[in-house]
């Protein structure tokens, strides 16, 4: 076994790995950007590199920063973890030519399963079912288009050198075509260097399928069972399980070999996972998709049904051990659901969010693996997933049902995110009766983010009195008297009144008393406090009295079908396409610039009829609610 092994990754994933290198003895080196200086992972590695600034291209995308922190802290090995070079086989011969071990397949299946396209017509070759589709290699829109009618409509566009649902791209009309490939190729370009695009009959209705594998260098390839990933929005995976509640023992075996013989195609080494999407009403019927040749994000369900630590087990394959468990050997054993945590604002469609974590707290009794602790600081240079909460029970109702209560005991104050989604969806009749198609989510009614509780009301209020009074500027002939501490001479303490503005813009006014079991956090960076009561968190802005009554008049005064000719950035990023030019007449409806942030895009939208004057161009980087736009009818 090695000695010394470097995880070239940041967040939950490189904390997992690390947890295993300790337990076996192995001295850990962790890697870090300039972002990353007082992460987490840094601070439980044995040892930490600087390999460049925040940026993902220079840093943990830069193969010679890596393999120098490699070289430079005597490590034998390199565990990738998932995303950045974990499947790039440029960075597998690197880390050979430096007599390094990559803990991963060797070149020729990272090659053959990092494109798509190729990847496909392999494993039909060697008699794993796929869905119609072509390359888009080497063919301009026009030649595309009238492929794209031949396969027929709809269609999915898929960037052919990675995965992770970025740059998908559905068109279910030809007219859509166009902008959906000029979409597509920009976010291939930006995540994966190749604007290869691969282009797949859309099955509508699917369950999203995956088979873990494992194969040692001896020969030995056997698979852990399935996963059911179909619980998924924008092509993200959200809600994971294990096993399928719709594939039974039948089905298993006939998944297991398929994925069996992907792997034994390329000769693969390690652990891999081989997706397949699946008819929603002939589970039996499944098709290849792709094959992800690293540890998946998901794997903890398997872990935890399986009773495997997989991260050990790719040690042990990638030191040149056998596997120790063969086929017959597996056992599935109850049900485990897997949630991901993101920094994102589900009622503001789910844009991605930013932010100091002000107080971070994982609930009991279930497994957590999380990229935060209180005082994190949530950037948008890197993918928005925080956090995994993961349950276990005898049966799947059980483990929803952990799941659903773990959620509640999580506390995340600070940065918006989506566990207040995750528990709507775990409530979905369609969700707890099994009945899932990766189309689940887009159908359910537009989240809002709930009113907070009169508990959680009183306890800011309470917070603000004591600890900061000066929220509430008063004018008084003494500081006593503005003091906010209810003191007053000759009585008992007085309620002291607080007013905030909610999320959703409503204005409320608490007084101070018993917050119960309510926690406090803050104020933020924006002037914000943060409240975490019953399951929910919700976020508060102080209002002066003043300021409540300008608000209330402002509101008074707007019209009812007023528009706002402001276009503001929705969140962090940069501007990547402009879609008109400045002075041009646009229509309701039409887009005017595209921002991308945290490796997604967010096209800003005309809210109604009139002339763009533009306030940025492509490349600049704008700060959230910066005005990027006007759209107004004389155009000024």
């Amino acid at each position: 076994m090695f000695d010394t092994v470097l995880v070239a990754n940041r967040g939950e994933i490189a904390r997992r790995v690390i947890r295993t290198l300790r337990r076996l003895g192995i001295r850990s080196v962790a890697v870090y950007s300039d972002a990353d200086a007082d992460a987490p992972h840094v601070h439980e590695a044995d040892a930490a590199v600087r390999i460049g600034p925040a940026a993902a291209s220079l840093s943990y995308l830069d193969v010679e920063a890596v393999i120098g922190a490699a070289l430079q802290t005597g490590a034998q090995a390199i565990h990738p973890g998932y995303g950045f070079l974990s499947e790039n086989a440029g960075f597998a011969q690197a880390c050979a030519a430096a007599g390094i071990v990559f803990i991963g397949p060797d070149e020729r299946a990272l090659e053959v399963m990092a494109d798509k396209i190729r990847a496909k017509a392999h494993v039909a070759r060697h008699g794993v079912p796929v869905v119609p589709g072509f390359s888009a290699r080497g063919m301009d829109d026009d030649d595309i288009l009238a492929e794209a009618q031949r396969i027929g409509l709809p269609l999915l566009i898929k960037p052919s050198a990675g995965g992770g649902g970025k740059g998908m791209q559905v068109v279910r009309e030809a007219s859509e075509l166009r902008d959906a490939l000029a979409a597509a190729r920009r976010v291939s370009a930006a995540a994966f260097g190749d604007d290869t695009l691969l282009l797949e009959r859309l099955i509508d209705g699917p369950r999203h399928i995956e088979v873990q594998v494992l194969a040692d260098a001896h020969g030995a390839v056997i698979h852990l069972g399935e996963r059911e990933c179909t619980l998924q929005r924008r092509h993200q995976k959200v809600i994971e399980e294990a096993p399928s509640p719709v594939v039974d023992e039948r089905t298993r075996a006939r998944l297991g070999a398929a994925a069996r013989a992907a792997a034994e195609s390329v000769d693969y080494r390690g652990a891999g996972t081989v997706e397949f999407l699946v008819a929603a009403d002939r589970p039996d019927e499944f098709f290849f998709i792709e094959m992800n040749t690293r540890l998946q994000v998901e794997h903890p369900v398997t872990e935890l049904v399986t009773g495997l630590d997989l991260v050990e087990l790719q040690l042990r394959v990638a030191a040149g051990e056998h596997l120790p468990i063969a086929q017959d050997d597996v056992r599935l054993h109850g049900h485990a659901i897997e949630a991901r945590v993101y920094a994102e604002a589900p009622a503001r469609g789910f844009l991605p969010a930013t932010g100091e974590v002000l107080m971070w707290r994982e609930p009991a009794g279930v497994r957590t693996d999380a990229a935060v602790e209180t005082g994190s600081i949530v950037s948008a240079d890197y993918d928005p997933m925080i956090a995994k909460v993961i349950a276990w029970g005898e049966d799947r109702a059980s483990a929803l049902e952990r799941l659903d209560d773990a959620l509640a005991r999580t506390v995340l104050l600070g940065v918006d995110a989506n566990i207040g989604f995750l528990r709507t969806l775990l409530g979905a009749p369609a969700v707890r009766a099994g009945d899932l198609d990766t189309g689940l989510i887009d159908r359910m009614p537009p989240h809002t983010d709930p009113e907070p509780t009169m508990a959680a009301l009183t306890a800011v209020a309470t917070q603000l009195a004591v600890a900061h009074p000066s929220l509430e500027p008063r004018r008084a002939v003494s500081a006593l008297w503005a003091s906010g501490g209810g003191w007053r001479a000759g009585a008992a303490p007085s309620v002291v009144a607080q007013r905030f503005e909610t999320a959703s813009g409503q204005i409320v006014t608490a007084t101070t008393g018993d917050p119960g079991d309510a926690v406090v956090a803050g104020p933020d960076g924006d002037g914000r406090v943060w409240v975490h009561d019953a399951g929910t968190a919700y976020v508060l802005r102080p209002l002066s009295r003043r300021e409540a009554a300008d608000l209330r008049r402002a509101r008074r005064e707007r019209t009812a079908h007023a528009t706002d000719p402001e276009l503001r950035a929705p969140m962090p990023g940069a501007v990547v396409a402009v879609h008109v030019a400045d002075g041009a007449s646009v229509a309701a409806g039409e887009r005017i610039l595209t921002i991308e942030a945290m490796k997604m895009e967010h096209p800003l939208i005309a809210a109604h009829d009139g002339v763009v004057r533009l306030d940025a161009a492509v490349g600049d980087q704008v700060r959230r609610d910066q005005v990027l736009a006007h759209v107004s009818a004389n155009g000024e």
